[in-house]
């Protein structure tokens, strides 16, 4: 049986990921920072995947909590086939790079990129042995080509930096049957993270070309399929799922 890590696996977009997992015969560890009654209530949820999941409570954005992640899948599952670096920090607050804090600017810098390191030195090893993984990271609309981010200076430099990173481990462990690839969600906001694509169609979207909204279900079916054994052609990139919406400095003023 396959096994995910899936970091912030129990809400939002992590959810739909670690559902899709599931639904598809995996087995899932499944990362949350600090909302206990949640857990509480996916176990009901979940209760049919019970042999499959297990909750490791843990903080991304510190070294000795991913760790704790890793070693934990590893003692249950003995195995690591897919690492979806689904957490990472952000501002919502719109403000100019000057006005970041030391604080924040470490919090965006640990969470979204220094996290994938630590997770991979400890991951690509276990992922070697086996001579297969899929290492699937989080990015944003064009990172790859480094655009400037008005008010996101923080968050959009990590995300840049992991996007050289997502390609560089893509070409460094390709020998060894691992794929790495970046997805780049859309505007996907509030409870549609936890939506089905159905239920998005019931719903008009003038501002979306498609003409509906995002939902987390949009994201975890395109990880799940770069996650099977046939698509190992694909590696090295960048898929954007924006349903043709332009994300990157729609608010500027």
């Amino acid at each position: 049986m396959r096994h995910a890590i899936v970091t912030a696996g129990s809400k939002g977009i992590g959810k739909k990921v670690t559902e899709e997992f599931l639904k598809k015969g995996c087995s899932v560890t499944v990362n949350y920072r600090s909302d206990v009654n949640k857990i509480v209530e996916l176990k009901e949820e979940w209760q049919q995947y019970a042999d499959h999941v297990q909750f490791v409570q843990g903080d991304v954005t510190k070294k000795e909590d991913i760790q704790k992640i890793f070693n934990e899948a590893m003692n249950k599952f003995g195995r690591i086939d897919y690492l979806i670096n689904n957490a990472g920090p952000y501002i919502f607050d719109r403000k100019k790079l000057i006005d970041y804090s030391d604080d924040e600017w470490y919090e965006m810098v640990e969470g979204n990129l220094s996290s994938v390191f630590h997770f991979l030195k400890h991951t690509i090893p276990v992922m070697r042995k086996q001579k297969f993984g899929r290492i699937i990271t989080y990015g944003f609309q064009d990172a790859d080509h480094s655009p400037g981010w008005v008010y996101r200076a923080a968050y959009g430099a990590a995300k840049v930096g992991l996007a050289s990173l997502t390609k560089t481990i893509a070409l460094e462990e390709a020998e060894y049957g691992i794929t790495a690839n970046m997805v780049s969600p859309g505007d996907i906001t509030g409870d549609k993270k936890e939506l089905d694509i159905d239920e998005m169609r019931q719903m008009d979207d003038g501002k979306t070309p498609i003409g509906r909204p995002g939902c987390g279900q949009d994201i975890a079916r395109l990880i799940t399929f770069l996650c099977e054994e046939d698509s190992d052609m694909i590696t090295g990139s960048i898929i954007p799922v924006t349903g043709g919406v332009n994300v990157v400095n729609k608010v500027v003023s």
